[in-house]
């Protein structure tokens, strides 16, 4: 009977979601319904402590504050100085703008490892200039998402850190392991974006001409001194704090946030205004957030009191056996599982219920875990449940639309998924740099 109650639960959130419901709201009410109707009360006894352990991470103190940076650099319109130097140096180029983001989705991913932040602060800083130069509004979208679940897979990943922990491994191997599929994973989206400037230019155009020649090198050369480069030497010197073990990644947010302070003041823009409006927006923002996670632990407490993780283990127990079967089941439930739960839990429940499986066949656990990072990528992407859609929901201007984020985000999904198989195919993407450099 309660596995009818899980099924029941994951129809109506998705029944509610595509009325209209909050994100927050749909997930608490689910959850408590069909929590209560299986087991009562008594089920939810220990929410207070679960809330509590989720806003008390200390890890989540980098969230606010690279919002705010980022919503710092909005305000002072910085970013939308650094998008239009950006065109200007991508030139003719359909697609540049888009493949510009991409790299700094790298380098935000590097320096957070928290797709939350960094969808959020890439959402805050490009999507306005991509609609305003024309790129059509699901592919921009897409683009942001994408970039910034990066963050999954390329070092210092908290994921990479945690499956370290559970499967007894390096990590600085790890970090090695992932090097290769991410850089990978972003090579497929910038061929993807510069193939669509060959078919459809209109989805990716470039700077319009008129705009680029009514900046002279001169001018183009003193925006790049003032407004391109103090950004990107702000995140260099966050992701160097962090690689350098110099900060831990809250410790450099905090350097981020004092930062873009500096940098709004080097580019002219720094008024007391546009603090007060850039913490009023941080705070809002941050407040959305982090309501969507508490009202996440609900209906993943009840989802799992009422057995919807045995259920999704049952659903795929009747696949044929085999090593290369077992990792595909283990990658599917970690898929599926994405929807519903967070990284953490997925990393403490559901990957130990396979590690024996892997080690008994004698499985490299290094290649197990660059896999790992790349589905559960896949996962904060794939509608209508992906995180990062929740996320990009919460600061996207009102002209987008949810069903644009979902259409947008779709190709990006099967080149994650095209990923998960290149890395499945050629395990020495993942184990070739360790076995290199010696770890």
């Amino acid at each position: 009977m309660n596995e009818i109650y899980a099924i029941a639960m994951l129809v109506a959130f998705f029944g509610f979601l595509m009325v209209g419901f909050p994100v927050a709201l749909t997930l608490a009410l689910s959850g408590f319904v069909f929590g209560y109707l299986g087991f009562g009360a008594g089920l939810f006894n220990l929410l207070p402590s679960r809330i509590y352990g989720v806003v008390a991470g200390y890890t989540l103190l980098a969230i606010p504050l690279f919002v705010f940076m980022g919503v710092m650099l909005e305000k002072s319109r910085l970013a939308e100085d650094l998008m239009e130097v950006v065109g200007h140096l991508a030139g003719n180029t359909r697609g540049g703008l888009g493949v510009g983001i991409i790299l700094v989705g790298i380098v935000m991913g590097a320096t957070t490892g928290i797709v939350g932040a960094t969808v959020v602060t890439l959402g805050l800083l490009t999507l306005p200039s991509l609609l305003k130069r024309g790129y059509d509004r699901g592919l921009a979208c897409g683009v942001i998402c994408a970039s910034g679940t990066l963050g999954q897979i390329i070092p210092p990943s908290l994921i990479l850190i945690l499956l370290a922990d559970i499967m007894n491994e390096s990590v600085g191997t790890l970090f090695a392991a992932a090097v290769l599929p991410g850089l990978l994973l972003s090579a497929i989206y910038i061929a993807y974006l510069l193939g669509l400037g060959l078919v459809r230019p209109d989805m990716v155009p470039p700077v319009p001409q008129a705009e680029r020649d009514a900046m002279g090198r001169r001018e183009l050369l003193t925006k790049l001194l003032r407004v391109a480069l103090p950004p990107l030497g702000l995140v260099g010197c966050v992701l160097g704090s962090i690689i350098g073990g110099v900060a831990a990644p809250t410790e450099a947010a905090s350097m981020g946030a004092l930062g873009s302070l500096l940098v709004t003041a080097i580019g002219g823009r720094f008024s007391l205004k546009i603090i007060r409006e850039a913490v009023y927006d941080a705070t809002k923002i941050t407040a959305q957030m982090m309501f969507i996670l508490i009202c996440a632990q609900i209906f993943a407490i009840a989802f799992r009191g009422l057995g919807g993780e045995r259920l999704v283990e049952d659903l795929f127990a009747i696949l044929p056996g085999g090593t290369s079967a077992d990792v595909w089941f283990m990658l599917t439930i970690v898929f599926v599982l994405g929807f519903f739960i967070e990284w953490i839990e997925i990393c403490y429940i559901a990957v130990p219920l396979f590690l024996p499986v892997f080690q008994n066949a004698g499985t490299d656990l290094v290649w197990i875990a660059a896999l790992i990072c790349v589905m559960l990528q896949t996962s904060f992407l794939t509608p209508p449940f992906g995180w990062a859609l929740f996320y990009l929901r919460g600061v996207a201007p009102t002209e987008v639309s949810t069903a644009d984020i979902y259409r947008g985000v779709i190709p990006f999904v099967g080149m994650q998924i095209l990923a998960v198989l290149i890395v499945f195919l050629i395990p020495g993407l993942a184990t070739g740099l360790p076995k290199l450099i010696g770890w």
